[in-house]
């Protein structure tokens, strides 16, 4: 496992993500605790990113229960019905949002969070975890941000689903 995060100043955010996937790739694979690898993930976003919060719910029994991750307090569960987690959940797709308070039914954990991006993990037809981004600066994410956080969490399927078949895009 990698011990140090390398960021090398003053790239893009696309060179960034692309500086990141082989550290998020290296420091989850060979742990097979789920637990350790969604921390570790959100600390490698939170720090090369400096996103206002980043975090994993899990799915648990008909909600999205709160997993680790870097940031203010957050909301433990979330229903379904709700929100841009139980949204991306239901939909199983990725869904960005610009302008949260215009998202109907948005949750608002935490006030200063203005734009999110949601992208979920599906296996066997199931989500099993959404990985969720805020921001605090509106309209903060984009195709590039979509591409590779989904990348990351075909990197989780592959370390924690390896007999489930790849994410669809």
């Amino acid at each position: 496992m990698a011990e140090e995060l390398i960021l090398t100043p003053g790239i893009t955010r696309e060179e960034r993500y692309r500086e990141i996937l082989p550290q998020v790739e290296a420091v989850i694979t060979g742990e097979t605790d789920f637990i350790a690898n969604l921390a570790n993930v959100s600390a490698i976003l939170k720090e090369a990113h400096n996103f206002f919060w980043v975090g994993f719910y899990r799915m648990m029994e008909g909600e999205l229960v709160l997993g680790p991750f870097q940031g203010p307090l957050a909301c433990t569960r979330i229903a379904l019905s709700r929100g841009v987690c139980g949204a991306s959940a239901t939909q199983q797709k990725t869904l960005i949002v610009p302008d949260v308070e215009k998202f109907p039914g948005h949750i608002a954990c935490s006030s200063a969070s203005q734009s999110e991006i949601v992208v979920p993990l599906v296996v066997n037809g199931q989500t099993v975890l959404v990985l969720d981004v805020d921001s605090d600066v509106y309209d903060d994410f984009s195709e590039t941000d979509q591409t590779y956080l989904e990348q990351i969490m075909e990197i989780i399927r592959k370390v924690h689903y390896s007999a489930a078949p790849p994410l669809k895009s």
